[in-house]
């Protein structure tokens, strides 16, 4: 009896070892769906997330209506973004939120979707389409899952992505007040100001209006876009800048005329904008 405790020992032992790496000597198919996630669990420590998509795929494939089959579908995911392999990732995640909607995991589900949009959002100098998707796919863990622990992250992270569109469209406006382009760079900070109003880049928003503005003539929007800046931002450097070039025309920083400045004018005196 003791020899075959022994024996026995040994043999779990070599498939332990056999097991522990990046692959495996025994065919799945004669692992136990426990056996498998543990694998799988191990290449996530090894550093080997790619292997350990492949090994948690595996129990998908092999036992399907197991217990072990959703936690492989979430653990996927997260081997799949681990290994920067975002698309992947985001159809692991999306298909764990078809099949387990209402599962505990679902919450980190669509949180781990949402990243795989967000990881890859690039600098403001290139296309934000990603950007767009990571806010829907943010917005959506925070809608619908606002008591998860995933909430407060995601509700940050929507920050910073709104913030960079705001940051793109600012660049955009620079490169065309640089060249003259004075309706197409109002057009641009004029996004920013109606937009993304609770972002960091307002204040400079309003004062390019008020470059912009002055430029085209349009001296009561000027006037208008002061007006607000120095109402919400007055001890700003963009409000000292405006008041300066405004002062240097003989204009003040006042509502003037009946346009969609002195509108946004209006509400912000009732507390209604920003």
């Amino acid at each position: 009896m003791t020899n075959k405790r022994v024996l026995g020992a040994v043999a779990a032992l070599m498939l332990l070892v056999a097991c522990s790496g990046s692959g495996s000597n025994v065919p799945m198919e004669d692992l136990s769906a426990q056996q498998i996630f543990e694998l799988g669990e191990r290449q996530i420590e090894a550093g080997n997330p790619d292997d350990a998509a492949v090994t948690f795929g595996e129990i998908e494939r092999l036992y399907p209506y197991s217990e072990f089959a959703q936690r492989a579908l979430i653990m996927q995911a997260f081997a799949y973004h681990r290994d920067r392999d975002y698309p992947n990732s985001r159809a692991s995640a999306q298909r764990f939120l078809d099949f387990y909607p209402a599962e505990q995991d679902a919450p980190y589900a669509a949180y781990l979707l949402a990243l795989s949009y967000y990881d890859q959002i690039s600098d403001i100098g290139r296309d934000q389409g990603l950007t767009f998707q990571a806010l829907q796919s943010l917005r959506r863990v925070i809608e619908t899952y606002p008591d998860s622990p995933y909430a407060a992250a995601s509700v940050a992270k929507f920050d910073l992505a709104f913030d960079q569109l705001a940051a793109k469209e600012m660049e955009i406006g620079r490169y065309y007040l640089k060249r003259a382009n004075y309706a197409a760079a109002a057009n641009r900070f004029r996004t920013v100001v109606e937009d993304f109003q609770t972002t960091t880049h307002t204040p400079e928003a309003l004062h390019r209006l008020v470059e912009a503005y002055l430029s085209l003539g349009l001296t009561d929007e000027a006037q208008t876009a002061g007006a607000i800046l120095g109402y919400n931002y007055q001890s700003s450097d963009w409000y000292a800048a405006s008041f300066a070039l405004l002062t240097g025309r003989g204009l003040v920083a006042e509502a003037a005329g009946d346009n969609w400045l002195a509108s946004i004018y209006r509400q912000v005196i009732r507390g209604e904008w920003l």
